[in-house]
């Protein structure tokens, strides 16, 4: 069996952005070799979430709104988390989200079902943050 380990660096311009990174994984695919197998993608940062979903900005923006509704931002003082950082919000949020996914491998592709993306969403942003993504297989 082989093994391939690769970090994806993002630095994301909001505090919030969800980003698709399924061409990302594609080629971290491409380049392990794996033809058979398991790909593992998750977020190395607790304010930060990996998912899989339809690539829609309708649906990523009533992502936005359901998790505010859950965990709203404001005001700070709700959380006892916050004093160094104000980002009590981001931890509920990724906690909702999940930290990873992972995908089967048949033929050399990612074997998803019909709108099927890897998404990179941030909670607590404007800082450089990584996903690791371990593919294991023949």
């Amino acid at each position: 069996m082989k093994s391939y380990r690769k970090e994806l660096w993002f630095n994301a311009k909001r505090r919030r952005e969800i980003i698709n990174i399924t061409s990302e994984v594609n080629e971290c695919l491409s380049e392990s070799g794996i033809k058979e197998g398991l790909c593992l993608v998750n977020a190395m940062h607790i304010t930060a979430s990996v998912f899989i979903n339809d690539n829609e900005g309708g649906l990523h923006g009533d992502f936005e709104k359901w998790l505010e509704k859950l965990a709203p931002e404001k005001p700070y003082s709700q959380y006892a988390h916050n004093g160094y950082e104000d980002n009590a919000d981001a931890h509920l949020k990724r906690t909702i989200m999940g930290r990873e996914v992972v995908v089967a491998i048949t033929d050399g592709k990612l074997d998803f079902g019909p709108w099927e993306c890897i998404f990179y969403y941030e909670l607590d942003g404007k800082r450089k943050k990584r996903v690791l993504v371990k593919i294991i297989g023949e």
